[in-house]
């Protein structure tokens, strides 16, 4: 399960003053040959005009079930596949919210029953319609199923014992009944969000095998009201969906989307340069730089909400030390990663907050202080040892570790850097196994609880609680008093009374926690100059490609 990446990568070398930059080969050794022998210029119509063909990294699909879902290319895939109550409109992101599967909703005197009238005649892929009876089931079993991002749902205070009488329909309305009052918005959002999804109640129970509600069933298929439908998924080589004709914004004028996994930027180059594919996710500088001045290509830009970090396990008898953890904040190259092999696509972050959101700020205290870290590791009274870091087998996630590889090494810390699927790395960090984790997280709705919920909070540390789903979990923290703070947020009403909330409880973030947040995600996608209309979802939502044409 577990490789190191001495086996894994083929080449090393020396990159801007002594960092090292691992050029992953794997199956495509013969790719760069190809390239020089392919004219840039020329590309080929490959694809049907009517169809849609994305290269990108899908390695972290697990399964569809929007229950369950909690990964980055799966979001993707149930953003096309599934309606939801309430939405973001892909035309115009920074309206907010918007009806889609209710009409309308109100909210009760004491802020605690939400109830949302039910649009009539939108339908399933099945050809059901859509009924509040779905909506009832669909939030319900994502509660009951209890998988990992229920709590996005149970942090409203629903259970397996209340779900009967706190998510109710009657007639062609649900009410649910929050434990407390919580702002409206905030609710809404957590709606937005993959779990939110509203399932076909009749198709899924039809695949019901031992009381799962249909869960392994959902895991390959679909059963929702989207754009598109799931028509075939291999792991780790393609997803296939094909359009709804009778979507209720109109028939997707791209019949067909497949999302091939290609797993090296090289080869997405290639593909998109010889047409095979129509737009490639994961290009690296160089290969952006490569296609910028071809004619017949573009480059779509958009800051995303994606952030990537370091986490350092606070089971681990060294990193638990705050000293240490500071000290390691002061060994990471921000500077230099982003203006070399990150350039373009990544923009330095410290903070837990994207930009955009309520509340974020712009502090960057941390930079690059080799003697500094020194200072406090000996402070810390702590001598040479090693840690070991679970990387994904993703180019700019092995270059991050490579490089911090470096740092630590000139302060006596060796750093074993496993590489392996994302599955396989997830797997283990999520298990609190892994010293340190370099990684990416993307809030799941628009509203910054979404990070301060998982980054800052974590009533229960004990291994039984298995809340996979916050990564103070699974990093071991119990942030304490600053998950308190948390709390309180998220009930604030006054807009700006939270926003001051939330800057302050990240500026505590940024001293005491074992997180070291770096990057934030500016999405370069390279595609073929006749795709319009394609937007990634920005910083609070994910892809959706029923807007396309070519």
């Amino acid at each position: 399960m577990q490789k190191l990446i001495s086996s894994m990568l083929q080449t090393t070398l020396l990159r801007n003053a002594g960092r090292r930059r691992v050029l992953q080969k794997f199956a495509i050794a013969a790719v760069a040959p190809i390239l020089l022998a392919v004219p840039m210029q020329q590309v080929q119509a490959a694809t049907p005009k009517d169809m849609l063909v994305i290269a990108s990294r899908i390695d972290d699909i697990t399964t569809f079930d929007p229950a369950q879902s909690f990964e980055f290319s799966g979001s993707d895939v149930i953003r096309n596949v599934y309606g939801r109550l309430v939405n973001f409109n892909p035309a115009d992101l920074d309206a907010g919210y918007e009806p889609e599967l209710a009409d309308s909703w109100t909210v009760s005197e004491d802020g605690k029953t939400i109830t949302f009238t039910i649009s009539e005649g939108k339908k399933f892929h099945s050809g059901n319609p859509v009924t509040a009876e779905d909506v009832e089931f669909s939030l319900r079993r994502a509660v009951l199923l209890e998988k990992t991002p229920s709590f996005i749902l149970t942090q409203f205070g629903f259970n397996k014992d209340n779900v009967e009488q706190t998510i109710k329909a009657d007639g062609n309305t649900v009410s649910i009944v929050t434990d407390k009052k919580y702002a409206t918005s905030f609710v809404l959002n957590c709606l937005t969000a993959t779990i939110g999804a509203i399932v076909d109640k009749k198709t899924v129970m039809a695949n019901e095998v031992d009381g799962d509600m249909g869960n392994e069933w959902l895991r390959t298929n679909s059963a929702g009201s989207g754009a598109y439908k799931v028509v075939s998924w291999k792991a780790n080589e393609s997803v296939t969906l094909q359009a709804n004709e009778d979507f209720h914004l109109g028939a997707p004028a791209m019949k067909r989307v497949i999302v091939r996994h290609i797993q090296e930027s090289a080869t997405q180059r290639l593909l998109l340069t010889k047409g095979d594919i129509d737009i490639a996710r994961n290009l690296n500088p160089e290969d952006i730089a490569g296609i910028s001045d071809n004619g017949d290509l573009k480059i779509h830009d958009e800051l995303r909400g994606r952030l990537m970090y370091l986490s350092f396990n606070q089971k681990h008898p060294i990193l638990s030390k705050p000293k240490v953890v500071e000290a390691m904040k002061y060994l990471i190259d921000y500077q230099g990663m982003q203006d070399s092999f990150l350039k373009g696509q990544y923009t330095i972050h410290q903070n837990f907050l994207p930009a955009t959101y309520l509340g974020a700020i712009d502090d960057k205290p941390y930079s690059l202080n080799i003697a500094k870290a020194k200072e406090l590791l000996a402070e810390a009274g702590v001598g040479e040892f090693e840690i070991e870091a679970g990387v994904r087998e993703a180019q700019e996630r092995i270059e991050i570790a490579q490089t911090m590889q470096n740092n630590l090494a000139q302060v006596g810390i060796t750093l074993k850097i496993t590489v392996g699927t994302a599955k396989q790395i997830l797997t283990r960090y999520r298990a609190r196994e892994l010293d340190m984790y370099v990684g990416a997280w993307g809030p799941d709705y628009p509203d910054p609880q979404t990070n301060a919920g998982t980054f800052a909070f974590n009533p229960d540390n004990s291994d039984e609680a298995k809340a996979t789903g916050l990564l103070a979990y699974r990093n071991a923290w119990s942030p304490g008093a600053l998950g308190e703070k948390t709390s309180l947020a998220v009930t604030e009403g006054d807009v700006d009374k939270r926003r001051q909330m939330y800057e302050e409880i990240q500026r505590e973030f940024l001293q005491v926690a074992p997180f070291a947040i770096m990057f934030q995600k500016i999405e370069q996608a390279g595609m073929a100059k006749s795709v319009s209309n394609l937007v990634l979802g920005g910083a609070i939502t994910a892809a959706s490609y029923w807007p396309v044409t070519k």
